[in-house]
């Protein structure tokens, strides 16, 4: 009886509201949303001004520049953080593989990159020896460089450009040839770990490679392992962006343009 009760009442209400008879407290009752649009409208906090780049590519207003083509301040050796030794010249910076791999001086959680590499003309080599270098992100997480033109240059694809190394295969291979400028645009989540040291959240990533998306909010599984063991993570705050030297005996490639909004 008492189910009856309620569902008698529970269906009077919806007569009521059904036949245009409601009042603000029919509302309320039922708990419905309010009717004025305006209640949805909010006004804080207001977003800080950027002013954007006039030509595509460059910084916006609030970017910090890694390199501008004058010098490597920004930059240090991966191993002992003395000052970087990478080449400079002609607004290039070019790997050293003689002096290992460098990393930023400032350390970064959540970003955005830009970054621009070239593969030398006169490349040699095949598969992983063609042109190899990584951007690592928070120093551990490798997004792979390599010439992978036209998927002329055979090699595994969760190892070619635009793959999260070893881990993701990128979704199409939009790579320029050897001797033209690349361009990555990199939207970077980083991990979060809970107090124990297990992950709360894993780290993501979305790519565009020249204008290209070939990651798309894509999971991070663990640090980059060049092993066949899993890849897992360790915990870790703020971190520098770090590139690689690689050990390949093929020629260095070249960066320019860097810069990283936090």
């Amino acid at each position: 009886m008492r189910y009856n009760l309620f569902l008698t009442a529970a269906l009077f209400g919806a007569s009521t509201i059904a036949y245009g008879q409601t009042t603000s407290a029919d509302i309320r009752k039922a708990n419905l949303p309010a009717s004025n649009p305006t209640d949805a409208e909010m006004f804080s906090p207001v977003p800080n001004v950027v002013t954007p780049a006039k030509t595509f590519g460059q910084a916006p207003s609030d970017a910090i520049i890694l390199f501008d083509g004058k010098n490597l301040d920004e930059w240090q050796d991966a191993k002992d953080q003395s000052p970087a030794k990478w080449k400079v010249a002609k607004d290039v910076l070019t790997v050293d593989k003689s002096v290992g791999d460098i990393e930023t001086k400032r350390k970064f959680t959540s970003f955005q990159l830009h970054i621009e590499w070239k593969i030398p003309a006169d490349i040699t080599g095949t598969g992983q020896a063609r042109g190899n270098s990584g951007i690592f992100l928070s120093s551990r997480y490798e997004i792979q460089v390599l010439d992978t033109y036209n998927n002329d240059n055979k090699t595994y694809t969760n190892g070619m450009a635009g793959a999260v190394y070893r881990e993701s295969i990128p979704l199409v291979n939009p790579a320029h040839k050897a001797g033209e400028w690349n361009v990555y645009d990199i939207a970077y989540q980083a991990p979060e770990f809970n107090d124990d040291g297990s992950v709360k959240l894993p780290a993501h990533v979305t790519i565009f490679f020249n204008g290209v998306m070939v990651q798309n909010n894509t999971e991070i599984r663990g640090g980059t392992s060049m092993t066949n063991v899993a890849h897992t993570y360790k915990t870790h705050g703020a971190m520098p962006l770090k590139l690689q030297a690689h050990g390949d005996k093929s020629e260095p490639i070249s960066y320019r343009n860097i810069w990283i909004r936090e």
